[in-house]
């Protein structure tokens, strides 16, 4: 397990940009295992269960999954096209990724309650917007850049 993830780290940094943030490519693996598992467990879930508590959970669980394999590679070419400073990690591009899993069952969440309206999705969406905001304002804060010189 640990060959595997290092193997992976290697191609990752093989596959930076001059920024330094990591090739939409780079992604390839986990996106394909997250869209299998999620859209596929979305499938199996839905036309073989009854919809009761624990198949609930599932749903909203694999909706995150689902979702966070659709976003990984947008969020990774997003940051490849658009390179900051700071530049994106593969840590920042996973959780990118993610708050696109985690919108898609919160808007699934509210819809199961009859609650959701296009003024809460554009409000939770904006609330998702700002916390993924004011993270990488904090690490661009906390980022200290290293010349070539110094190296």
């Amino acid at each position: 397990m640990i060959f595997a993830s290092s193997a992976f780290l290697r191609y990752i940094i093989l596959t930076m940009n001059k920024a330094g943030t990591p090739s939409p490519f780079a992604f390839l693996p986990i996106t394909l295992l997250l869209l299998v598992l999620g859209w596929g467990g979305l499938l199996v879930l839905i036309s073989s269960t009854q919809p009761t508590l624990f198949p609930r959970w599932w749903f909203f669980f694999l909706v995150v999954v689902a979702f966070t394999g659709l976003g990984l590679p947008v969020a990774s070419f997003v940051n490849y096209r658009f390179p900051s400073d700071p530049p994106a990690r593969a840590t920042v591009i996973v959780r990118q990724g993610l708050w696109l899993g985690v919108y898609a069952s919160s808007l699934a969440w509210l819809q199961y309650g009859q609650v959701l309206t296009p003024a809460l999705m554009l409000v939770l969406g904006v609330a998702f917007f700002a916390i993924e905001w004011f993270l990488r304002l904090r690490e661009r804060s906390r980022w200290q850049h290293i010349s070539d010189e110094d190296i």
